[in-house]
């Protein structure tokens, strides 16, 4: 990781970043899907709208753990 002083790895810099932009990704999907989704007018799309909810925290948390380790990829 490159926050660690023994560590300066310009490829797990590079991987970081990658994994960074995928969950950005996802993200930009939930987010998508959720707005998709729109008005919930059967018991499908209530599931989904919680589904998608929950996926989104679940990646925007992991979105943070990567920039708190990497502060350089802020």
């Amino acid at each position: 990781m490159a926050n660690h002083p023994f560590i300066d790895d310009a490829g797990e810099i590079k991987r970081q970043r990658a994994r960074l932009a995928r969950l950005e990704a996802d993200m930009a999907y939930f987010q998508a899907r959720l707005e998709l989704i729109g008005d919930m007018t059967t018991s499908n799309q209530v599931g989904q709208r919680k589904v998608f909810n929950i996926l989104q925290k679940v990646v925007a948390s992991k979105i943070l753990k990567v920039k708190r380790h990497n502060a350089d990829l802020s």
